[in-house]
């Protein structure tokens, strides 16, 4: 009996939703972590977990093992860490989940400088657009952009996004430049994400306001959309780190600006499990230490 593995895995089980995603993560069998959470509820003689056929629902006791175990596990691991050595130089693994456009533009330079400073860590570099589930996909951190969903992940602001609305200056010159957002039912919009109806918010006099675009074309991918844009497709709407260059050169021209909204927020989320994690904590200091001088935002 290790009462300390036994929390490690209920831990696991509620991070990850169920024993099979569990298992996976710890490469174990189902049924051996099946068996030992079986166990655990037997010594503490209470119920942690309610299983059906299709879930797995957490007990009110469960719940409160669950936070507690967190708290114990996360302290174990930094007192390990400090007679390994690794209070002053982290070692191990990160898995992270970024943004594709916001990791070209920033990580490639950024995570080599990292490496060079801690050389016991390695990372591993997921790049995708979508919000991934960092609890069952198994991922220690992940970078967000944007109003982030309540949840029991732990974030930590990193920097501020600056968005544009933006066209090329052989669309403009077709179509004529829009002087308020409620001009763009007139012109060709060229949205990020998917779905039938996109709104695009502004800022106006201090008030708030949603406009309905439409286009020919919807990516979710803003370089895709920069290409497009550039190519006179229509007026797009994507933060400077995708369009500053062609801003610059002029191949694209800023329209609305003085209706652009607040910056976004770029945020780095970890499950409260990774807490306590050298690797993980360096890291995210480490880019809010990089990102947040720019003046002015990214």
């Amino acid at each position: 009996m290790n009462p300390f593995e036994d929390m490690r895995i209920f831990c696991q089980v509620m991070d990850s939703g169920s024993f099979t995603a569990a298992a996976d993560q710890l490469g174990l069998s189902k049924q051996f972590v099946s068996r030992r959470l079986m166990q655990l509820e037997e010594r503490l003689g209470v119920r942690l977990l309610n299983r059906s056929t299709r879930r797995l629902d957490v007990t009110p006791l469960g719940q409160s093992y669950y936070e507690s175990a967190l708290r114990l596990l996360s302290e174990v691991e930094q007192v390990e860490q400090g007679i390994a050595g690794q209070t002053s130089e982290p070692r191990g693994t990160i898995r992270l989940s970024a943004p594709l456009s916001f990791a070209v533009a920033h990580l490639g330079c950024l995570l080599p400088v990292f490496l060079q400073r801690y050389r016991d860590v390695t990372v591993e570099v997921d790049l995708s657009d979508r919000p991934v589930d960092l609890l069952s996909e198994g991922y220690d951190l992940a970078l967000r952009i944007g109003v982030l969903e309540d949840s029991t992940l732990i974030a930590r602001r990193l920097a501020s996004i600056h968005r544009v609305y933006c066209a090329s200056p052989a669309y403009l010159a077709e179509r004529g430049t829009p002087v308020n957002p409620e001009d763009l039912h007139s012109h060709d919009c060229l949205p990020y994400g998917h779905g039938r109806q996109v709104q695009w918010r502004f800022e106006g006099q201090g008030k708030p306001l949603t406009v309905n675009v439409t286009g020919r074309m919807r990516v979710n991918n803003g370089e895709l959309l920069k290409d497009a844009a550039i190519a006179g497709m229509g007026i797009t709407y994507l933060p400077t780190f995708i369009v500053g260059s062609a801003l610059k050169d002029g191949r694209l021209v800023q329209v609305l600006d003085n209706f652009r909204p607040e910056p976004l927020t770029l945020s780095a989320v970890y499950p409260q499990h990774r807490q306590g994690s050298r690797p993980v904590q360096a890291l995210i200091e480490f880019l809010r230490e990089r990102l947040d001088r720019t003046e002015g935002g990214l």
